[in-house]
């Protein structure tokens, strides 16, 4: 039960910090270069909440239960 638990936090936070990506995409619009975007994601905190939900989810993938 709590690998589950553990699982939907992970999916929570990579869909979150996705979103955040893909909601910043409109930055390439208004004059942003490719370069510049990879710059200002890198320096976002809530972007790297996909990554962070990501290796929970492999983690608790990878750890074998009782």
């Amino acid at each position: 039960m709590r690998r589950i638990f553990f699982f939907l936090i992970g999916f929570g936070l990579a869909v979150l910090g996705f979103s955040y990506i893909i909601l910043y995409l409109n930055l390439l619009t208004i004059g942003y270069n490719f370069s510049e975007y990879v710059n200002f994601i890198v320096r976002r905190i809530e972007c790297y909440f996909s990554i962070i939900g990501i290796i929970i989810m492999i983690i608790t993938m990878m750890i074998k239960g009782e």
